[in-house]
């Protein structure tokens, strides 16, 4: 299969190529050229701009549902199976080919999803996520005993976290989510927006125990990645060795400049901010949140400038959480006005690609990669705001396949 006449964006920074044909054998890209032999059988992609396949470092598909609905037994297990499934159709469907989940499934949804069972994006998962009792992720009401809170699991679909205090607990939560599935581990070592039970400024979690989990990863070649929005729980975990930092609203030159040394990368998550501003009870939670949420908004836009100062890769992810995650690509559109539409594009697709460990199968246009890619009616380095619209999405292929066709 041939895709012809599109404008050409690899996902490199290179400036963009029209009128290409990208070959496509096998489920890989086989080639990009100038045209097909007579007689190819051709896709015909004049007038739109082919991307790779976007990638979301920092989805819930866990959170699907009405947030506080969902985590106190108000929403059956059909309906919370039906909105995750939705949920990845979606996602799909917008030009996103891959995601890594931060937090919240197990391996039965990545596998209904990779069986074909339910369309959606290639998914990575960190299975539940790693946090300590009263911190971040431990998201019961004050009077519900933390014994019970294992019983919000639902086996085969979500586990949206697992309590470890000291350093063997995180031990064996670790290895409890690698057995559940989990492609790397997610801590949370500082508070967060939407906790019930401590501020931005919490650390949580010392350096022993971020280090448990690490040498737990290390053990099986993957790694670490933390929830962190102040620098004070950010250098403890960099200390105890993990790779990426999610959030990371207080970031600093200082602490950038840690990052850069020990090749620790950033995705900042500005879209599930925006969101939250506007109407927080749209995704379930109480509009006292959008009150935590402004701090986050410009700490992340100045963390961003801060990390790319200091030269630390940066990732692009939308966190966005609830039954509103339409428009992942708004992530896009708010990079873009605080750096460039290609800085975004870049992130969103060879970055995180290499932050999740898979950039030698996707996140370029290239010979050799898997065919992933998105093709916008637009050209959203020239108009950003196509990023942000799921309607601009002409065509979506992955891993060879032609999934949405919209011309």
């Amino acid at each position: 299969m041939w895709l012809i006449g599109a404008t050409v964006v690899d996902g490199t920074g290179s400036d963009p190529q029209t009128g290409r044909a990208v070959l496509v054998e096998d489920g890989r890209i086989a080639a990009v050229g100038d045209a097909p032999p007579s007689g190819a059988d051709a896709v015909d992609c004049a007038g739109l701009t082919l991307t790779p396949g976007l990638i979301d470092a920092h989805v819930h598909f866990g959170l699907s549902s009405p947030i506080d609905a969902s985590v106190t037994h108000g929403v059956s297990v059909a309906e919370l199976a039906a909105d995750m499934f939705e949920n990845c159709r979606r996602t799909l469907a917008s030009g996103f080919t891959t995601v890594r989940d931060t937090g919240g499934i197990d391996a039965g949804l990545v596998g209904v999803v990779a069986a074909g069972k339910v369309a959606g994006p290639r998914i990575l998962c960190a299975g539940p996520v790693l946090c300590q009792s009263g911190g971040h992720g431990h998201m019961a009401p004050e009077w519900e005993p933390t014994a019970d809170w294992s019983d919000h699991d639902i086996p085969g679909l979500r586990a949206l976290s697992l309590l470890c205090d000291g350093p063997e607990e995180m031990r064996k939560g670790a290895r409890e989510a690698f057995r559940r599935g989990a492609d790397f581990l997610k801590l949370c070592v500082t508070g967060g927006v939407v906790s019930r039970h401590d501020k931005l400024t919490d650390t949580q979690f010392g350096v022993d125990e971020i280090a448990a989990a690490v040498a737990e990863a290390s053990a099986r070649g993957t790694y670490v990645t933390v929830h962190a929005h102040n620098n004070d729980g950010i250098r403890n975990a960099i200390a105890a060795g993990v790779r990426c930092v999610e959030h990371g609203s207080q970031i600093d030159d200082e602490t950038a400049a840690l990052m850069a040394e020990h090749d620790v990368a950033h995705v900042p998550t500005l879209a599930v901010v925006e969101a939250l501003l506007e109407d927080s009870t749209d995704a379930g939670l109480p509009a006292r949140i959008a009150d935590r949420v402004g701090v986050a908004k410009q700490g992340q836009i100045d963390a961003i400038h801060a990390s790319r100062r200091a030269g630390v890769r940066i990732g692009s992810g939308s966190d966005l959480i609830g039954p509103g995650q339409d428009n992942r690509g708004r992530e896009l559109l708010l990079r873009s006005e605080v750096e460039s539409p290609m800085a975004a594009l870049v992130s969103a697709t060879s970055v995180n690609a290499d932050i999740l460990g898979i950039g030698d199968e996707v996140g370029t246009v290239e010979a050799g990669k898997r065919a992933d890619l998105v093709a916008f009616r637009d050209n959203p380095l020239e108009d950003p705001k196509v990023f942000a619209d799921p309607g601009a999405v002409a065509l979506v292929v992955q891993g060879g396949r032609v999934v949405r066709d919209e011309r």
